[in-house]
């Protein structure tokens, strides 16, 4: 798969953050991996005049999230407070390239502080999902399985707000990803209001019924808050080591091709 390229990068000057990099170390994400090297660190004036040092073993966190806000005021809250809490641990953000829903909360909090924001869109999508200037940096793909695999490319952890069918599988299959190895990123699922019990319900029934095991049940990092969440996830432990490599994959991608011979209708 061709890296994709950038669309579109919004006019206006990010506003300073309130969290200012003191010293961004290089770091190197792999499709299998965490950040390889480096930790970024960040300090935060306070009223006295000293610095809250803040550490994140993160450069670039990926949010699935819904087109729609819900009907919920708490949805959108949620999403803004995780945008801030990015913001204020110096993590980038990597998302799916929509201004409207969850999707616009979260991108413009984290742009609206100062940190970059990249947005995977496929291009068909770009006339439902993008309205008015572009959030940050927008790569335009071809279809949803570039997306998907661009976003996990780029990204050192997932998190899912609340959502619908499309957030839902994205979750899914980054979740599956772990289990077999093919990634050791944490994996999030913000739970506002409750909005996931159901579906943490069944994943506890697949387990008790035999079909998903305990160490793939903790896969699955669930909290009601956006602090707390980020907090889990800098403190996971990947249980898996499978080291899952495709034998037919493109360079810099997570998707396999399709075996030759093989054609999709």
């Amino acid at each position: 798969m061709t890296p994709a390229t950038a669309v579109a990068v919004a006019s206006e000057t990010p506003a300073p953050a309130p969290v200012i990099a003191a010293s961004a170390a290089s770091s190197t994400t792999t499709a299998s991996g965490t950040a390889a090297a480096g930790v970024e660190v960040a300090t935060e004036s306070g009223n006295g005049g000293g610095g809250a040092e803040r550490r994140s073993r993160f450069r670039r966190i990926c949010v699935y999230c819904g087109s729609a806000k819900g009907k919920k005021p708490s949805y959108q809250d949620a999403a803004i407070e995780l945008g801030n809490q990015l913001v204020e641990r110096g993590i980038d953000l990597v998302y799916g390239g929509g201004s409207i829903g969850l999707m616009g909360s979260v991108s413009h909090a984290v742009h609206a502080g100062g940190r970059h924001v990249m947005g995977i869109i496929p291009k068909s999508l770009m006339p439902r999902e993008v309205t008015g200037e572009p959030v940050g940096e927008v790569r335009a793909v071809s279809g949803m399985h570039e997306r998907k695999a661009e976003m996990a490319r780029f990204a050192d952890a997932f998190v899912a707000l609340p959502g619908g069918y499309g957030t839902l599988e994205e979750l899914l299959e980054i979740i599956t990803w772990a289990q077999l190895g093919i990634h050791k990123k944490p994996v999030g699922l913000l739970n506002v209001d409750g909005f996931y019990d159901p579906l943490l319900s069944f994943i506890d029934l697949a387990v008790n019924e035999g079909f998903i095991t305990e160490a793939a049940r903790r896969i699955i990092i669930s909290a009601p808050t956006a602090k707390e969440l980020v907090m889990k996830l800098e403190d996971y432990v990947p249980e898996y080591d499978i080291g899952l490599v495709w034998e037919e994959q493109k360079p810099n991608s997570l998707v396999p091709e399709l075996e030759s011979g093989i054609t999709s209708s």
